[in-house]
């Protein structure tokens, strides 16, 4: 089983159900990545989610869901991701909206040896996957590994990584492509700015 949406950029895939929040916001088209929006249409959203869907079960341990999506989910669960993606860039904690609102999911406490917190998604169409996303981030953060969730900082690519570095400082979901680029324009700016001061002429010098 894979995370569709997030093979498409090769990005290290993330532990456990945390994928299933990495895989939603990854639907969205990379920047300059010749991709589709995997939730702009109703075939695409349904290939994604009949595929991400399993994944999920299967590293989560729980029984697989058959969803139907329709052309009413699309516009919640796209909003879903947006929100998502603000609270990554930001770093300020859950989503929360009016998506949020209107899901509800079922907590509950496992007591197998240590304490462990449950949730269960609950719903029909965008209310349950909106539920079991937002299930799997306040999962996440109580483990401690939604701090290692980003977005890539290169603006003109946007996809959501898992951060593996020990001191979790990573920016970049590839150092190698994004990195390096990045790296790159920092340098040209720097010669530009540094020719540009060498061409300023020098106080009491002729015009």
């Amino acid at each position: 089983m894979t995370w569709p949406a997030t093979e498409r950029y090769f990005p290290t895939a993330v532990p456990g159900g945390l994928g299933l929040v990495q895989d939603i916001l990854n639907t969205a088209p990379s920047c300059g990545a010749d991709e589709a929006d995997l939730l702009g249409d109703v075939s695409a959203a349904q290939g994604w989610v009949s595929v991400a869907l399993p994944t999920w079960a299967e590293r989560t341990g729980r029984t697989a869901v058959r969803l139907t999506l329709t052309a009413e989910d699309l516009p919640k669960l796209r909003q879903l991701r947006e929100q998502l993606r603000r609270a990554l860039v930001s770093r300020c904690g859950a989503a929360d909206g009016e998506t949020a609102r209107y899901t509800s999911c079922a907590l509950q406490v496992s007591l197998h040896g240590d304490a462990a917190l449950t949730a269960e998604p609950e719903g029909e169409g965008w209310r349950w996957l909106t539920s079991a996303v937002l299930c799997e981030a306040l999962l996440a953060q109580t483990t401690g590994e939604w701090r290692r969730l980003k977005i890539c900082r290169n603006e003109r690519c946007a996809t959501a990584f898992y951060d593996r570095s020990r001191n979790n400082s990573g920016v970049w979901h590839s150092t190698r492509g994004c990195g390096n680029a990045a790296n790159l324009r920092a340098s040209r700016r720097r010669r530009r700015a540094e020719a540009g001061a060498d061409a300023e002429p020098t106080p009491g010098g002729q015009a």
